[in-house]
């Protein structure tokens, strides 16, 4: 007849199964980390298998004294490794870890030695275990294993947003409260791996949300980089692009809403004569100078090579008066320098004078307004 603690592991070895499927299915979680995932669940699998072949071989005098203590070497070995893997997956190599390592060393190099010289186990001659002398040394160890593996747990939950910690301290709990249970009240309550198994599995849920938020956040720091152009300093051509679409939601575009191009007069001639290292600070300089002559009434976006883009909402007369500030920036910015000089040729258009033209539509007015200043700039030099 198939006994109860027989069910029990089997369960467990079937929920570790679906485990590993779901780690397998799960896009968030790497390679390497989905390894480690299936290496945990691959020893708690073996030392709940461990402690199970001991039950079912304590007794049965059929099974050879050294099969019995070779088995549960194996189960004090790969018990505490179980916390070991754990912690692994977290990827933190600190201190801590390594003093985790070495205590797991310790453990095993003992119970290699204690298999052989019955520290752990005594055997009966029926055949039946119960704990060594030594077995206290096993139990210290063990202590200091689950403390350490706490201690990682814990600095590994300030990674967690706030609501995430508690519940993760939770499932630590879970595991070593049904660890406990099995060594304070007796070899009949075993409920070390049934825990153990509930806990990895709520651990999963927990290190895909983790994963899931680390790529959210990748994902944003990498859109972040590129809504910024890395010269300038201003917003990039993505975020230009991104403003666009923004803006062709909109049904109507407020009267005061306008656009301006502006490009950079003799940038091609200052990368010939002087370099491409002062056409460069020719782009840096301009958009230092538009930034100075908006200020925050609006977003200035690098579009191409010279070329830069405002978007804004302007009065006619603090439109004219924009311009003019950019004017008297550029003359600043080029009173100290001998070697050449910055000129902004821009050009503009309202949504007002452009009653139902698109932020795209005004903005290929402005550029045709910029292209004719540039021009008459051309024709006087």
């Amino acid at each position: 007849m198939v006994s109860y603690y027989t069910v029990l592991i089997a369960l467990c070895w079937m929920a570790l199964i679906v485990l590993c499927i779901l780690v397998h299915e799960n896009s968030w979680i790497g390679k390497k980390e989905k390894r480690l995932f299936y290496l945990t669940y691959g020893i708690i699998a073996l030392s709940a298998l461990a402690e199970w072949l001991g039950v079912q071989f304590s007794g049965n005098e059929d099974i050879p004294v050294w099969m019995l203590s070779l088995v549960k070497c194996f189960d004090y070995i790969l018990t505490p490794m179980a916390g070991g893997a754990l912690v692994a997956q977290m990827s933190i190599r600190n201190r801590l870890y390594k003093a985790l390592m070495i205590a797991l060393g310790c453990n095993t190099l003992f119970q290699i030695v204690a298999c052989f010289n019955g520290w752990m186990v005594v055997i009966d001659e029926g055949h039946h275990y119960s704990h060594g002398p030594l077995y206290g040394v096993y139990i210290a160890l063990y202590l200091l294993i689950i403390v350490l593996t706490t201690a990682e747990f814990l600095l590994f939950s300030l990674s967690y947003r706030k609501q995430n910690r508690a519940s993760l301290i939770s499932v630590i709990l879970l595991i070593i409260v049904g660890i406990s249970m099995q060594e304070i009240l007796g070899s009949e309550f075993r409920t070390a791996y049934v825990a153990l198994t509930i806990g990895v599995a709520l651990m999963f849920i927990h290190y895909a949300e983790f994963y899931k938020m680390a790529a959210d956040e990748q994902v944003t720091k990498q859109q972040k980089e590129l809504m910024k152009d890395v010269l300038s300093g201003v917003l990039s051509r993505y975020a230009y692009t991104k403003a666009i679409d923004r803006y062709s939601d909109i049904d109507s575009l407020p009267d005061d809403f306008t656009v301006f191009v502006l490009d950079i007069n003799g940038l091609k001639t200052v990368n010939d004569t002087v370099g491409h290292d002062a056409g460069d600070e020719l782009i840096i300089g301009a958009a230092r100078c538009i930034e100075k002559a908006f200020g925050s009434a609006g977003l200035c976006y690098r579009t191409g090579g010279d070329e830069f883009v405002v978007m804004t909402n302007m009065s006619k007369e603090e439109t004219e008066s924009a311009l003019l500030r950019l004017q008297e920036e550029t003359k600043l910015w080029s009173r100290d320098r001998s070697d050449f000089s910055l000129n902004i040729a821009a050009g503009y258009a309202r949504a007002s004078d452009y009653q139902g033209f698109t932020a795209e539509e005004l903005t290929k007015k402005a550029d045709q307004a910029m292209y004719a200043a540039k021009a008459e700039y051309y024709m006087n030099h």
